[in-house]
C-alpha cells in the first residue's frame, strides 16, 4: 500500500512539470489598453458576480458579492460583502497600499502576510496566501489574481488556488462599477 501511494505522489509531480516555469509575466500586458488605475476602478461601489470551480472543473459554489473601496493618499479600504448560493456570507476588509509606481501590498485578516499587486497595462496581478476555514483547522491556500480591465465600469478576475504547488481550483469574478 506504501508503494502505491509513492507511486502516485510521483504520478502527480511527473504530471506537474510541463506545466513549472509556464506562467505569463505581468511585463506581457504593458500595452494593453484601457490602462488599469486601482485608484480609479475601486473607487465608490461595485458589485461582482462570481463561482469557485473546484480542480475537476467542476462549479461547486457561486456568489454575489458587494463592495465599497474609498481611498485617502495611497491607501484604500475595500469592504467585500459575500453571499453565497447555499445561503452562508462572510465579509473581507482590505486595507491596499500604493507602495510605488504601479505597485500594491494588500493585508486582511483572513490573508497570511501581505498580498503584493503589480499593474502592468490594463492588467494586474495578485499574489498572496489565503487562509480558509475548515472543521477544525484552517488551510492556507496560495492566490494568483489575473484582474483584466475590459473597460472603464468592467473589470474581470480569473483566480487560480493552489496548495504545494497542486492545483485546488479557480475563482472566476465579474466585477462591475455601480452607478
Amino acid at each position: 500500500m506504501k508503494n502505491l501511494k509513492k507511486i502516485g505522489r510521483l504520478l502527480a509531480i511527473i504530471t506537474l512539470i510541463p506545466f513549472w516555469g509556464c506562467s505569463t509575466s505581468i511585463e506581457s500586458y504593458k500595452n494593453n489598453k484601457p490602462n488599469l488605475s486601482l485608484e480609479k476602478f475601486f473607487n465608490g461601489k461595485l458589485i461582482a458576480h462570481g463561482l469557485f470551480k473546484d480542480r475537476f472543473n467542476k462549479v461547486k459554489k457561486t456568489f454575489v458579492v458587494t463592495m465599497d473601496a474609498s481611498w485617502k493618499d495611497n491607501t484604500c479600504t475595500l469592504n467585500e460583502d459575500f453571499v453565497y448560493n447555499d445561503g452562508t456570507k462572510s465579509k473581507r476588509i482590505w486595507t491596499l497600499k500604493k507602495i510605488s509606481e504601479n505597485n500594491y501590498e494588500g493585508t486582511a485578516s483572513d490573508v497570511k502576510g501581505v498580498a503584493f499587486g503589480k499593474i502592468a497595462g490594463n492588467t494586474l496581478f495578485w499574489n498572496y496566501t489565503l487562509i480558509l476555514p475548515e472543521e477544525n483547522n484552517h488551510l492556507h491556500v496560495k492566490f494568483e489574481d489575473w484582474m483584466y480591465l475590459v473597460d472603464e465600469d468592467t473589470l474581470l478576475n480569473h483566480s487560480y488556488m493552489s496548495k504545494f504547488f497542486i492545483n485546488l481550483g479557480e475563482v472566476i469574478l465579474s466585477i462591475r462599477k455601480v452607478k
